[in-house]
């Protein structure tokens, strides 16, 4: 059934908005005083409130009182929200001087999640999972990317795969699964071995269950000389690819270019001469400066990949250990304060942009033939959601056209 909703004093659709490159607030589609007509869960049009149910024979209409701001659902593009255990001790080690990469070496880190993950089971991780999106529901994301990677066997690698397949299936907001299985090697391979081992006994179970895979490309990790085979078997087995890439050396993002990589993700690292490439590719950069705040590290060069003419994506990296926060309008506005990020350069950067590194085209945009995926903001200016940064959170919130959020302020 068609419903027209509104008024709403603004509504930021990104209609015809660039996918690439640098953007003002002129290119965000901003339309004054209007309302969207939807039917079975897909914008029809969006457009003036009065005209839409003008014209409309007796339409179905829900009335939008006081002012709000509404734009498209968030896309999260990037996350670990499937864990167990807490790394508190991490945090406090990193303050006392330890490195990310000391505390792994010593057993910690990643390590020490991969543990708490072994112990858990599917019906615990199932309810915390369910928890970690009621919380990115209230902040208004509609669709979240989420990773495997701490299980690092193949037990345990499908058993996190199964559970966001598993709550995807029992939630209305989309998870979309990603096979992390080279986070790190674990103990008693070498990592040649591990990689072999992945691509034999785990990859092709994994991908029955998710059609991305993901690696962390760096010394510690799994280097560029060793993925690089990785990467091309898992590519030929069908998998889409996403690359953890240029957190603290260089060379993986211009990996993740050379092999057509969706996107490549952190870049914290990232060299002038792998920005200008990002320019030339259709690998979108996603920066995480979740990690950055968590890790206590310089952000992304987030304005000069703009600049470069990227296609760059935000996320929140929501994970245990190196970005606990998980509040991505937080870290939009902090991160726009810091790398001087328009408003329209921001929330492109987690709506369209972001979908984009998914291979999603029908969300991120409120314009007629996409998902009605939606967020209102009880305010009267755009302007205001990244000024008061992340404490300003929406009080609607509609999924492919259903109301799952209404606040009863």
């Amino acid at each position: 059934m068609e419903q027209v909703i509104g008024p709403f004093t603004q509504i930021v659709t990104f209609k015809q908005t660039a996918l690439k490159g640098p953007l003002q607030a002129s290119d965000m589609g901003i339309v004054e005083d209007a309302g969207v007509r939807v039917d079975s869960g897909v914008i029809v049009e969006v457009g003036p409130f009065e005209r839409l149910v003008k014209n409309k024979a007796s339409p179905q209409v829900m009335e939008i009182s006081g002012s709000h701001v509404l734009m498209p659902g968030l896309v999260d593009c990037h996350t670990h929200m499937v864990w167990a255990g807490s790394r508190a001790a991490d945090f406090e080690r990193r303050n006392s001087g330890l490195s990310y990469q000391e505390i792994l070496a010593s057993g910690g880190g990643i390590l020490d999640t991969v543990k708490w993950v072994g112990q858990a089971t599917k019906g615990n991780l199932k309810e915390d999972l369910h928890q970690r999106i009621l919380r990115h529901q209230s902040d208004g994301v509609t669709t979240q990317e989420i990773k495997s990677g701490y299980g690092l066997d193949a037990e345990n690698e499908l058993k996190m795969l199964e559970v966001i397949h598993e709550v995807n299936r029992e939630v209305k907001v989309d998870l979309i699964p990603t096979f992390l299985g080279a986070h790190v090697c674990p103990k008693g391979y070498e990592r040649a071995d591990y990689l072999d081992y992945l691509l034999a006994e785990v990859a092709p179970k994994a991908k029955l269950l998710a059609d991305r895979a993901d690696a962390f490309i760096e010394a510690e990790a799994f280097p560029v000389h060793l993925a690089k085979p990785y990467l091309m078997a898992m590519k030929n087995l069908g998998f889409d690819l996403t690359l953890h890439a240029d957190q603290f050396s260089s060379g993986g993002a211009a990996l993740a270019i050379l092999m057509g990589a969706k996107s490549a993700d952190h870049l914290e690292a990232t060299t002038s001469k792998d920005i200008a490439l990002f320019g030339t590719s259709n690998t979108v950069a996603v920066v995480l400066p979740g990690a950055s705040l968590g890790l206590g590290m310089a952000f992304a060069p987030t304005r000069a990949l703009l600049n470069a003419g990227a296609c760059l994506a935000i996320a929140s990296d929501w994970n245990p250990g190196s970005a606990p926060n998980g509040d991505l309008l937080a870290q939009c506005g902090i991160l726009a304060a810091h790398q001087k990020l328009t408003t329209a350069e921001t929330f492109s950067g987690i709506t369209f942009r972001a979908a984009h590194a998914l291979g999603l085209t029908d969300r991120g945009r409120l314009a007629s033939q996409y998902l009605f995926d939606a967020i209102a903001f009880p305010t009267h200016d755009y302007r205001e959601i990244l000024y008061q940064q992340g404490t300003l959170k929406p009080d609607m919130l509609w999924k492919k056209g259903d109301l799952l959020i209404k606040s009863t302020n």
